[in-house]
């Protein structure tokens, strides 16, 4: 497939759970076009931050079946849709899996999509991923942080 779209993620949680971050580059494929996103939580997980900025970054896309190549350091997401683990935890409605509520999300904006993933190791001297992390620690670090409020409310019961 041409991907028409690079989406780099990264996150970071600094306890995990902790405060927390996520970082996103966005490239136009064949072009100077460059996009990043960021955000931080006071309270989270480094897993919820890797798969929240691979949503973040497939929901800023602005046009429907878009050919995207999501390239993550993260095992946790990576292999969860390319071993298709997430499409048998749907069916079971997630039941004893964590983070439904961000793999309902994903797995809404993906269908929108031609997504492939790719896997690279992190901190690896990848120029996308190496600023992806700095947003994401970066964002974890602000004086204002936001509420992962699935996270504080349900998610880090259980």
């Amino acid at each position: 497939m041409n991907h028409e779209v690079h989406i780099y993620t990264d996150g970071a949680a600094k306890g995990n759970p902790g405060n927390g971050g996520y970082g996103v580059v966005m490239e136009l494929v064949g072009t100077p076009h460059k996009k990043e996103f960021y955000e931080g939580f006071r309270l989270t997980t480094n897993n919820r931050m890797e798969l929240l900025a691979v949503i973040v970054g497939l929901e800023k896309l602005k046009n429907p079946n878009m050919k995207v190549l999501v390239i993550s350091d993260s095992k946790y997401v990576v292999d969860s849709v390319l071993k298709k683990w997430v499409f048998g935890w749907e069916k079971k409605n997630y039941t004893g899996k964590k983070n439904p509520d961000l793999w309902k999300r994903f797995l809404i904006v993906y269908r929108k999509h031609q997504v492939d993933f790719k896997w690279i190791k992190g901190h690896n001297n990848h120029p996308q991923n190496e600023r992806c992390d700095q947003l994401a620690v970066m964002a974890s670090a602000q004086p204002k942080l936001s509420v992962d409020e699935y996270y504080e409310t349900i998610g880090s019961k259980g």
